[in-house]
């Protein structure tokens, strides 16, 4: 079988859209640090799409800072890949060609560092989870962590995300040249400031009149972006290749939904995201909050509480009654936390999320939901749990949620089959769980980690998690 390639591109069958421009005419003028699934699912094809407008400046360089596996994967293909939609009603299939090139930071820092600081690059985009930014929880460069000191002590061969941003930056201030627009794609409350801040953090402990140039001249939007990417499997590799009889190892799959809303801040020239369907706008954080509190706080929920119970996808939580009734349950509590901004109506937001949740095409795995927990609690569930507690209202579906993550560190499900906590604290939160004696002790040892106010949200957190300790996670959500 033929290996998906530019040379095999005719092999495709004609239902699968190829790339309508000569990619050989493309200008990388974007660097995409953190090449996963979700960004090559998500803003690659955005701007794919700008280039078979005829905008060729906005090829990607992919970079990852850790593994080589998407670099082995896209490269002998010429760094095309696949784009799979599903959504039951029969597959969509698209191959996207604005990935130029994929870069393995570990193995040449200064290639990176190099195109980052390249006259044609204008974006910079990142995917590096919440904890790729090294900032502790009030927003501080983690100065004690063994990458960022190195970064701050041989700024030439960075090692961390604001680390290479700073050492690029430092190239074209030298050179003569202009920022590049750094957008923050990761699920985190106010993405760019925090992205800024750690980019100013890492500058200022280099050299002061950098930092006061970065905070004068760049720009660091302010986003917000939506589109379940379930991991790519084996079976999707497979079936793709059977349908069409070529071969992808990069494949990536996702819903038909996407939602790229940015602020509509830049320091440089950008493609018209609003035609290639992004959204521009002068205040993302009500659009943000909106999305973290209620698609991932809901799926944050599912994951622990459906997952403790055996449940494998999403889609067959979302079917089970309980579970049904636990997100309704949720989004009204949380729903009432917010400020919607113009333009979003929550009926409408909260029926669209439903559908998207039963999409059985999807096989979204509570397993990859639940990772890194320890990250996105904060602003998913503790964040409209704390207000609600605060405004003296009651919020049982959000405190069970909580509790479920916390259940969810003892490492093996109701039914004690063993998972994997994969989360950068996990060593930490076994062992506190496992040091406590009981419901309390271990609300009173895990709920810090997320939680600024610990206190006040304990005794709510406390009885959730007796419940399911007493009844299990399927049991404890039949009771809301």
């Amino acid at each position: 079988m033929v290996r998906l390639s530019t040379a095999t591109l005719p092999h495709l069958p004609a239902d699968v859209a190829r790339p309508s421009y000569d990619r050989g005419a493309v200008r990388a003028g974007v660097v995409h640090l953190g090449i996963g699934a979700f960004h090559r699912a998500h803003q690659a094809l955005v701007f794919d799409r700008a280039l078979a407008a005829s905008d060729r400046r906005w090829g990607i360089t992919g970079a990852s800072l850790r593994s080589p596996a998407t670099r082995d994967a896209m490269a002998p293909q010429d760094n095309l890949y696949t784009l799979v939609e599903r959504d039951g009603a029969g597959d969509r299939r698209r191959v996207i060609g604005a990935v130029l090139d994929t870069l393995v930071a570990p193995e040449d820092p200064a290639a990176l560092v190099a195109r980052l600081a390249d006259a044609a690059t204008h974006i910079v985009t990142l995917t590096v989870t919440e904890k790729g930014y090294r900032l502790d929880a009030a927003g501080n460069l983690l100065t004690g962590e063994a990458d960022v000191a190195a970064d701050i002590a041989h700024p030439h061969a960075p090692r961390t995300a604001p680390g290479f941003l700073v050492a690029a930056l430092a190239r074209r201030r030298a050179a003569g040249l202009a920022p590049f627009t750094a957008i923050s794609c990761d699920n985190l409350p106010s993405n760019g400031h925090r992205l800024r801040n750690a980019v100013l953090a890492m500058a200022e402990a280099q050299d002061a009149g950098l930092a006061r140039w970065i905070a004068a001249e760049g720009a660091f939007p302010e986003t917000m972006v939506d589109r379940i990417v379930p991991a790519t499997t084996d079976a999707d590799i497979h079936a793709f290749a059977a349908a069409t009889g070529v071969e992808d190892r990069a494949l990536v799959t996702g819903e038909p939904f996407l939602q790229w809303v940015i602020e509509d801040r830049f320091c440089g020239p950008r493609p018209d995201f609003a035609a290639f369907g992004a959204q521009l706008t002068d205040a993302v954080a009500p659009w943000e909050e909106a999305k973290l509190r209620l698609l991932n706080g809901a799926h944050s929920a599912l994951a622990y509480l459906a997952g403790l119970a055996g449940v494998e996808f999403v889609h067959q939580a979302i079917a089970l009654p309980e579970y049904r009734r636990l997100v309704d349950r949720l989004w009204d509590e949380s729903a009432a936390t917010l400020s919607p901004p113009p333009g979003l109506d929550l009926p409408i937001y909260r029926a669209a999320l439903l559908a998207r949740f039963a999409n059985p095409a999807l096989h979204h795995r509570t397993r990859q939901i639940a990772m890194d927990g320890s990250q996105k609690l904060p602003q998913r569930l503790i964040a409209p749990l704390a207000a609600t507690i605060a405004a003296g209202r009651e919020a049982p579906a959000l405190a069970l949620a909580v509790a479920g993550w916390m259940r969810w560190q003892a490492g093996r499900d109701d039914a004690g089959a063993a998972h994997v906590v994969d989360d950068p604290r996990a060593a930490e939160t076994s062992r506190r769980w496992h040091g406590a004696p009981d419901a309390a002790a271990r609300v009173a040892a895990l709920l810090p980690l997320v939680a600024p106010d610990a206190a006040a949200l304990a005794p709510a957190v406390t009885a959730a998690l007796r419940a399911i300790e007493d009844r299990g996670a399927k049991g404890a959500t039949a009771m809301l």
